[in-house]
């Protein structure tokens, strides 16, 4: 597939559920514009909203905090994510269950990244959940969350092949999971192709889509390196000299991830996630292409009608 057909239908947004991904903030600057990007994306009613947690869990603290914030401050269903590294089993199942009793009932279960960055060999920690599928099975012996887990459209970076990989994803499954949300993508062909060999396997939870609003070109390439996620021709041509021309990097960015978005829906797909790296513009840019209004807005134009 060299590039996405855009043909927005006026009943989409609709049809459409979406929920968004933030990262908990390290500074009071950085909070103020979580907020912000929290506050303008809220009428959007998403399906949820989830908050990561650091290479080695060093954000657990900051994580549950902005998990808090959310639930008791705007009522949006609220999930944070957790992983296995650089803990033990006890002490994971305790965060598990100071987050259950401040009202968190929504995970993301990840084997995660060692502190050292993506792409360093993962080893479990000693007394540790050794992977994403103990982790989700912990989880379930405490109480019956909503639990997420991670999908890979091109295969986990580390795996040796996609048999092994979606047989990890198979034992999430098993273990209790609810959804897979994939890492992101910029070829639906592959997503496609992904989600046949799942079902093949018997996998019949919903496979959510992680949609990547591209911010910057440069570092969404970088990342994608490191990950494992390729990155089309048509794409990099499309951003080609707007380094230094951010409005219209923007507007590009915005019709880029639209057309995905709408290519996915011709293709049945109703459910996604997008990783906003805590910044609003280009996602509620993206939600209004495609259809999803907000409800602040609707209630406005019905007021002045």
């Amino acid at each position: 597939m060299n590039q996405f057909r855009f043909s927005r239908r006026p009943d989409i947004g609709d049809k459409v559920r979406v929920s968004f991904e933030f990262f908990p903030p390290k500074t009071d600057e950085m909070e103020a514009r979580l907020w912000e990007t929290v506050t303008r994306l809220e009428p959007l009613k998403p399906k949820f909203v989830s908050v990561t947690y650091g290479a080695g869990g060093s954000t657990r603290e900051r994580t549950a905090r902005t998990v808090k914030r959310i639930l008791t401050e705007t009522g949006i269903p609220a999930a944070a994510h957790l992983t296995c590294v650089g803990a033990t089993r006890d002490e994971v199942d305790a965060v598990i269950r100071d987050y259950k009793s401040i009202g968190i009932n929504r995970f993301v279960a990840l084997r995660g990244d060692p502190a050292s960055g993506v792409g360093e060999p993962y080893r479990p920690h000693p007394g540790g959940y050794e992977n994403g599928a103990e982790l989700v099975a912990g989880l379930k012996t405490i109480a019956d969350f909503d639990i997420s887990v991670a999908a890979y459209p091109e295969k986990h970076p580390q795996s040796p092949d996609f048999a092994t990989d979606i047989e990890m994803l198979k034992r999430k499954v098993d273990n209790g999971a609810t959804r897979a949300i994939t890492q992101f993508f910029f070829d639906n062909d592959l997503y496609e192709r992904y989600v046949e060999r799942v079902r093949r396997a018997g996998i019949y939870i919903p496979i959510v889509p992680g949609i990547q609003p591209v911010h910057s070109f440069k570092q969404v390439a970088n990342f994608s390196a490191r990950a494992g996620a390729h990155v089309p021709g048509w794409l990099a041509e499309r951003f080609e000299g707007l380094d230094k021309d951010p409005q219209t990097h923007a507007l590009v960015a915005s019709a880029v991830a639209a057309e995905q978005v709408m290519d996915l829906v011709e293709r049945g797909v109703g459910d996604f996630h997008f990783y906003t790296m805590n910044r609003a513009d280009l996602v509620f840019a993206i939600c209004h292409m495609i259809g999803i209004r907000s409800h602040e807005a609707a209630a406005a134009g019905s007021a002045a009608a």
